[in-house]
Parts: C-alpha cells; structure tokens; sequence
C-alpha cells in the first residue's frame, strides 16, 4: 500500500501484485493442458470436461480437431484454480458458472482485491471490505476465498514449474525460459 501523492490518503497498488520478483505474466503466452491443470491442481479429466462444457474455455487457442492442443493463459488458470476451490468447499455448478462469469466481468486487475464470499447456496463478488463486513453481518457469510492469494499461488507455481527441468515437446516452456533470461 502506498500513499496517494495528492491527499496522503493510503492506496492499493495492484501493478505490484504482478512484478513484485516475480516476472509478468504476459496475456499472450500460453501454456498447455497439463500445466494448467497442475498449475490449478486439478485433473487433466476435469480441464477437458470444463472446456468440453464451456465452464472454463482457454483464452489462448481453444481445441480444433484431432491432435490439436488448447492453451491456457494465465488468468484461465487463476480461474481454474477458483473453480476446484468453490467446487471444494461444496458450491453447485450452476452457481460457480455465475461466479465465473462475475469473474470474468471484473477484469484481472480488479481481481486482486477481490474476495468470493459464499453462504454455500449462492456465491457473492466482494470487491471492498465494506461488501464482506455488510454480507457477514447479515450471518449469509460462511467462507470466502481471497482471489489476490489465489492469483500469488498460480504465479508462483507457473514460475516454478518454468524452473523445473524442461519438458523436451514443450516449446512454450523453452519459449518463456528464453524471454526470461
């Protein structure tokens, strides 16, 4: 947090979030299947069904026939790993597709300061404290899901998954390790 140059008043930076030792995450790079799914850790199975069934469909190249490979981008896996949790702690599917799609409406940089709260029948975008604190309070809170710490465990798996020894078919992998040194 930071002050506001002009009032002194205290202010999220969520650029940080994203460069803070760790390298930013480019909108453009994929990375396949099996990534995202340990990234998100979930099963391959369950990544091609949520593609199949349009939950969660990758951002960077969808599938085009036989053999051919999707590519997930980054915010595909925060999103992949919010859905294993929502799916987690009980939450129906058609209420996560509505949380998917709030989701998606928010925008990454909005993510950040972001909490899920779910009172395990319907789930609720809190983009403030005031909207946790006024959904507690009316007792409907039962747990909720900071996105920014979601966010910090996707980049910090994908950043270790780059340093980990090189998969021989995977060019993208070889791709972002070349960009990053």
């Amino acid at each position: 947090m930071n002050a506001d140059e002009l009032t002194g008043e205290p202010r999220f930076v969520t650029e940080l979030l994203f460069t803070d030792g760790l390298p930013a995450m480019d909108d453009e790079v994929g990375y396949r299947g099996v990534v995202a799914a340990r990234a998100a850790g979930i099963t391959y199975r369950q990544l091609d069904y949520w593609a199949r069934t349009e939950l969660v469909v990758p951002t960077i190249r969808g599938a085009s026939g036989s053999g051919s490979q999707r590519l997930y981008g980054f915010r595909d896996i925060l999103v992949l790993k919010l859905v294993k949790r929502l799916l987690d702690t009980g939450i129906s599917l058609q209420q996560i597709r509505t949380a998917v799609e709030q989701l998606h409406a928010a925008g990454i940089r909005d993510l950040a300061g972001t909490t899920l709260m779910s009172d395990g029948a319907s789930v609720y975008l809190c983009t403030s404290n005031d909207e946790v604190i006024d959904l507690v309070s009316r007792g409907q809170g039962v747990f909720g899901i900071a996105v920014g710490k979601v966010l910090r465990e996707v980049e910090t798996t994908l950043v270790e998954f780059d340093q980990s020894a090189p998969d021989p078919i995977d060019e993208l992998a070889a791709r972002r390790r070349k960009r990053t040194a």
